[in-house]
């Protein structure tokens, strides 16, 4: 008998259940609560341009919601998360140099960053991205738990 899915996840499927219009926002404020994050996103994957659309954020600035309401895969975090089909994370946005992120993400001012893709088996549906104030590294299992919520996010997108 297989284990009881996290109270994250079963949120993530009662949230997802509900009417259409509401239900990114809601998914993306039980996410961010318990996570502890103030800033956070959810970008749908459009097949038809193969863009990354923004269907909910929380905390973002005007100056970066410009930026953010549609994504090249590839570019930032969630466009390399979604390219990579898997977990991108930086301790630091302020100081990385890595080269994945991106200038207009320093605007927001957070600092500890995860973006994870939402995947339906092999398929490709979305990003849902998080962010702390402050470096901070997430940990296996807070990534794991993520990945397991944008995942079980994506078999609600069709």
């Amino acid at each position: 008998m297989s284990e009881p899915a996290h109270p994250l996840v079963q949120v993530a499927d009662a949230t997802l259940a509900g009417p259409a219009g509401a239900r990114w926002p809601d998914l993306l404020a039980a996410v961010l609560a318990h996570f502890d994050c103030p800033v956070g996103t959810v970008h749908l994957l459009d097949p038809a341009d193969g863009r990354l659309h923004l269907a909910a954020q929380r905390g973002l600035p005007p100056v970066v919601l410009d930026k953010v309401v549609t994504i090249p895969i590839g570019k930032g975090m969630a466009g390399i998360a979604a390219q990579r089909r898997e977990p991108v994370q930086v301790c630091n946005l302020q100081t990385d140099q890595s080269g994945v992120v991106r200038p207009g993400a320093r605007e927001t001012r957070m600092e500890g960053s995860l973006a994870v893709p939402m995947l339906d088996g092999a398929a490709l549906r979305g990003v849902l991205g998080i962010a702390k104030p402050f470096a901070y590294d997430f940990t296996p299992a807070e990534t794991a738990l993520l990945l397991a919520v944008a995942a079980r996010a994506a078999t609600h997108i069709r």
